[in-house]
């Protein structure tokens, strides 16, 4: 009877009130579980973005390109790690050069005598080739500076730092490693350089040495469409063999263009497969196993050096010979 007295004498304005109460707690509660799940859901979603950005960030790639790689530009014209490395190897010439012409004496002290026999060695070699003193002593300035540029190029690419320090640059997504210097002559464009310096040198002193129309007539030959009228009456056959003469001398044309095939890629060749082979030992184990391959590289960049001389000599040698080759 209390109870039943009790819940009448309860006002139906506390009892809304009551109700409205209980309807506001249910409210935020929901509220409450809404939130919370939104909330979880864009933690999940800046969680799994910031993971993706890391991967992102640490998928790094660095790779033994044809090409050389641009880390800077000046006046909308690019500067690779290549060309970086050329500068600085012309500047150890120069440099060479000037320390050895300042030191010259009558009298030659020890480091003047080594060089003086470098020189004398390298004199005794291009004789074996050009078969004269004078003419080894013509060439030997460009020749010797092939040697000395392409043996510092291919030196140059062992040392620590050369191909080891640069800096992370993005491409198609990808974050890159470009190294600051790279080895010269591991660039096809450098040796492609190289090589048509040293052929088209030899097309130039070929000309200066026997004139404009004796050395076009290595390629074509004039002379023998020109001596046609002059034999016919006394040797029929100059129809059919001068025409065949003229001819034979477009091959050299192509021979030509072998030559500059042949330095490009007989350097780049030796000089990248050697890049290549120390970043794999260094990949399989960086300590130790890569030193005796470097040590094999050291003579590869020297024999290199010297064929590419060599043959830049013997094309010389040939284009100022008055003999038809």
């Amino acid at each position: 009877m209390e109870n039943t007295e009790n819940i009448h004498d309860v006002s139906p304005h506390e009892r809304i009130e009551g109700h409205s109460e209980e309807m506001h707690i249910e409210h935020q509660a929901i509220l409450a579980e809404t939130m919370n799940t939104e909330d979880a859901e864009h933690i999940i979603d800046e969680h799994s973005a910031v993971v993706e950005h890391e991967g992102e960030t640490h998928d790094l790639v660095h790779e033994n390109t044809l090409f050389a790689e641009p880390i800077a530009e000046v006046a909308g014209l690019p500067i690779t790690n290549s060309l970086v490395n050329t500068w600085v190897v012309v500047l150890i010439i120069v440099l060479l050069s000037y320390f050895i012409r300042k030191n010259v004496k009558t009298i030659p002290g020890k480091v003047q005598n080594a060089f003086e026999m470098i020189v004398e060695g390298f004199l005794g070699i291009f004789d074996s080739v050009t078969g004269s003193r004078k003419v080894s002593l013509k060439f030997f300035p460009m020749v010797f500076s092939f040697f000395l540029l392409i043996l510092i190029y291919n030196w140059m690419g062992l040392l620590p730092g050369v191909g080891s320090v640069g800096q992370v640059q993005v491409h198609d997504g990808h974050n890159m490693f470009i190294p600051y210097l790279r080895g010269g002559t591991a660039d096809i464009n450098t040796t492609l350089a190289l090589a048509l310096i040293g052929v088209v040198a030899s097309h130039i002193f070929g000309i200066l040495t026997l004139g404009m129309w004796n050395h076009l007539n290595k390629f074509v030959n004039f002379k023998a469409f020109m001596e046609i009228p002059k034999k016919v009456k006394k040797d029929w056959t100059v129809l059919i063999v001068n025409p065949i003469k003229a001819f034979v001398g477009l091959i050299e044309i192509i021979g030509e263009l072998a030559k500059v095939a042949s330095l490009t890629f007989r350097l780049f060749g030796n000089i990248f497969a050697g890049e290549v082979l120390l970043a794999s030992m260094s990949a399989i184990l960086a300590f130790g196993l890569p030193i005796p391959f470097m040590f094999m590289e050291v003579l590869v960049g020297l024999i290199q050096a010297l064929i590419f001389s060599i043959l830049i000599l013997s094309y010389l040698s040939m284009a100022t010979s008055a003999e038809e080759h």
